[in-house]
């Protein structure tokens, strides 16, 4: 279940604008520059009549965002395997050092070639965080809405600034200093706290979901299992979010589906095929062999049927994600919290075999349940499950990268940083 919002096709433009006016985002130098010719002077965001645009600006810059990370972290995390000839997809095939010059950005056509996720998730924190801060200052009776439009900035704030504590090695905010993961996610946690108490003031319960369910992601990460489960116990049946996507522009449509089906540039992992439940096939995991090879000539290719045309919307937070928490947060209960959740698909019933690690139970129902949400390599990296190592189905050697590294433009153009020790 959704909050509606409007004037999605508006969406692209503003963003540009607010960009164009605010300037390059401090700590990541050039790489919001943009020339536009419509765009917005300063004197025009005084209008509270712009409340709605700001919003609607800043949650489709996410969802342009979330989609390239839910990508890129899916080829790191062998969710999908490289089946192009591009060669800046290649790197994260591989997972090589050229990753420390990979900004990304938001595709401007649906034959986009370039992965990665840091300027698109930096700049849909920017305005988010920004279009708050101005809504705020507008007089309280002249925003209709008020605390539901922060609600939702603060919730977009907090699950673009958790992606960024999630996957990447280390982070930094405005010219600020180099921080781990760890801070990166202490932020988005109080993003989604501020969330909760707008969502509670606007009487809006999706939304507080949404912020409950973030949070107790947040606090999992963070390793508050307390909280995260006392967060994740609070998410009703059947609650889920999406991130929505649409074919009415290039920027607006799904790229997995783009990536995976459309093009044939990335490939389902085939370690994903023939996955049961019982005896009857995985749902969850749904790939079909294209009886084709991919983009490269070679690769044999798998197509997901998770999201099956351009504009399939991408879960972002949901009771299924909030049970599998709550499953990793108390053992005791994760047989039963999973079967919570298969009994609403379903499926058949887990039954461990004695001596099953209920730990290693949960990361793999997260692996089929979670499949191409983003979730897989964030729990590889805070569990140090292995990645692969030698060559890869190309006879490619992997190289060091896991987590997605801070690009070298940020640490140039941050004083506060400077360039790696490599």
């Amino acid at each position: 279940m959704t909050t509606p919002r409007l004037a999605r096709r508006g969406r692209t433009a503003l963003a540009l604008a607010l960009l164009a006016l605010h300037g390059p985002l401090a700590g990541c130098g050039g790489l919001l520059d943009v020339t536009n010719p419509n765009s917005v002077q300063e004197d025009d965001l005084a209008n509270p009549a712009l409340a709605q645009a700001l919003v609607t600006s800043a949650l489709g810059q996410f969802e342009c965002a979330y989609a390239s990370y839910v990508a890129s972290t899916g080829v790191l995390a062998g969710e999908y395997v490289n089946a192009s000839g591009w060669l800046d997809i290649n790197g994260w095939g591989w997972r090589g050092v050229e990753l420390y010059q990979i900004t990304g950005g938001c595709p401007t056509n649906r034959d986009a070639t370039g992965l990665g996720a840091y300027t698109p998730l930096q700049q849909a924190r920017y305005l988010a965080e920004s279009a708050a801060e101005r809504i705020a200052s507008y007089p309280a009776d002249q925003v209709q809405r008020r605390d539901e439009r922060l609600g939702l900035l603060a919730a977009y704030a907090g699950y673009a600034t958790l992606l960024l504590g999630e996957g990447f090695c280390e982070m930094a905010f405005d010219q600020g200093p180099l921080l781990q993961p760890r801070a990166v996610l202490a932020r988005a946690e109080s993003l989604f706290t501020r969330a909760i108490q707008h969502a509670q003031a606007a009487n809006n319960a999706p939304l507080r979901h949404l912020a409950t369910t973030g949070r107790a992601r947040a606090r999992l990460d963070q390793g508050n299992l307390a909280g995260a489960a006392a967060d994740a116990e609070q998410v009703p049946a059947g609650f889920v979010w999406n991130a929505e996507y649409s074919t009415v522009d290039p920027r607006r449509e799904n790229r997995v589906f783009n990536l995976n089906r459309r093009n044939r540039w990335l490939s389902v992992n085939p370690a994903y095929a023939d996955l049961t439940v019982g005896s009857a096939a995985d749902p969850r995991v749904a790939i079909t062999n294209s009886n084709q090879v991919g983009h490269d000539g070679t690769t044999r290719h798998w197509f997901q049927n998770k999201y099956t045309t351009a504009a399939s919307p991408i879960p972002m937070a949901s009771w299924r994600e909030a049970q599998l928490i709550l499953a990793e947060a108390r053992p005791a209960e994760a047989v039963a919290a999973i079967n919570r959740v298969r009994a609403s698909q379903g499926l058949a019933a887990l039954q461990p075999a004695a001596g099953d690690a209920p730990l290693a139970l949960v990361l793999e129902e997260r692996r089929r349940q979670l499949f191409s949400e983003g979730h897989r390599l964030n729990d590889m990296l805070r569990h140090r499950l292995p990645f692969p190592a030698g060559n890869n189905h190309k006879g490619q050697a992997y190289g060091p990268i896991t987590c997605m590294p801070l690009p070298d433009q940020e640490r140039l153009n941050n004083p506060n940083i400077g360039p790696r020790n490599s």
